[in-house]
């Protein structure tokens, strides 16, 4: 009598692995060139004399061994997600926005000015316009980019990347000159904020609300993406722009309204800057999160979700920094030399998708 239960069960285990090892390309592929950039960085530390184990120990030791590494870790983490969201979101359509710190730091001086003309006022409702005048200044300056690619074909990614730099130019003229508070002699700011616009530490969690709120904004992309007619409109309008408009899909409405969405969000980051960490605006705002955004957003795939855990990673790393510095006597760039590296290794696995069979379906269908 033939026994019928073997083949369903080969069938199933069939079935699964056609279903799960070709969305583990997703995952394998980044992982191993986080790997590949690693050694890459750990064969520069033989060359300069140093050793790579010791740079990975201290990394674990400084950045997630104990409550107080957690803590500096979790600190790091806010700025990333909202500068990866601002990466992310525009990728969806195709387009490569990398203009993320000029957002984060006007959206922080927005949040600054808006801050010193609400003093006084309800804290709920202060902190409310506050983080409203920083997203709306994150979201315009980046919508501008979007509106330019559509309007008049200029390239994205330089334009992001120029007005980054205008960005910058911008707000250390009003930091400096107009918004200047008198009493900030030696560094330059923004009036300081009044304690009850200054936004607290979560409880049990040394680590302020805007990790929260990051990590929430990140799961509502996801589901604007993945569960929504609109992110279902955003990805086919990034798989093909043409065959988008010819189906009447509003492409340009979806351009302008993700890249202001992430640009909003990058305005968000720099208000949690202001109102949590800083207190005011000056030029510490000025701190690179949204370059190292770019890293967070094409590590995780553009994908919202993996955004989290790997903000975290390179939170720990941010976090790192300062202790590297003392014990191995490298320069404090040393962590922005190894994120260099996994960014040029996570460039070049882009031309490893689609090129082991391993991760097609029809690869396992029948074994």
């Amino acid at each position: 009598m033939t026994n019928v239960a073997d083949p369903l069960a080969q069938r199933s285990r069939t079935t699964g692995l056609s279903v799960i090892v070709p969305r583990s390309e997703a995952v394998l592929i980044p992982l191993a060139a986080l790997l590949a950039g690693s050694l890459a960085f750990s064969l520069f530390l033989l060359l300069v004399g140093k050793s790579p184990l010791t740079f990975f120990g201290l990394v674990w030791t400084a950045g997630f061994s104990t409550a107080f590494s957690w803590q500096n870790t979790l600190s790091q983490v806010s700025p990333l997600l909202f500068a990866a969201l601002c990466v992310a979101l525009p990728a969806r359509l195709g387009l490569v926005v990398i203009g993320g710190e000029g957002a984060i730091v006007l959206g922080g001086l927005a949040a600054a000015v808006a801050g010193a003309v609400v003093a006084g006022w309800p804290p709920a409702l202060a902190l409310g316009l506050m983080a409203l005048a920083a997203m709306a200044c994150g979201g315009g300056w980046i919508a501008t980019v979007g509106a330019l690619r559509i309007k008049r074909g200029v390239n994205e990614t330089i334009a992001s990347l120029l007005m980054a730099y205008i960005a910058i130019a911008l707000f250390n003229h009003l930091v400096e000159g107009p918004f200047r508070d008198p009493a900030s002699l030696n560094k330059p700011s923004t009036l300081p904020l009044t304690e009850s616009l200054r936004v607290g530490e979560m409880p049990l969690i040394a680590a302020h609300w805007g990790v929260l709120v990051g990590i929430l904004a990140c799961i509502a992309c996801w589901v604007l993406i993945e569960r929504t007619t609109l992110g279902f409109a955003a990805r086919i309008a990034g798989d093909n722009l043409r065959a988008a408009q010819v189906q009447g899909l509003p492409v340009g409405r979806l351009v302008i309204g993700f890249t202001a969405l992430g640009g909003a969000f990058a305005g968000l980051g720099g208000f949690f800057e202001v109102a949590a960490v800083h207190g005011s605006a000056n030029a510490s705002l000025i701190a690179g999160y949204g370059y190292t955004g770019i890293l967070v957003a094409f590590l995780a795939r553009h994908n919202p979700l993996a955004i989290i855990p790997v903000a975290i990673l390179l939170g720990g790393f941010a976090a790192s920094s300062g202790l590297i510095q003392r014990r191995m006597d490298l320069p404090d760039a040393t962590i922005l030399v190894f994120q260099g590296m996994i960014f040029v290794a996570i460039l070049l696995s882009e031309t490893a998708y689609g090129r082991f069979r391993i991760f097609t379906a029809t690869y396992w269908e029948g074994r």
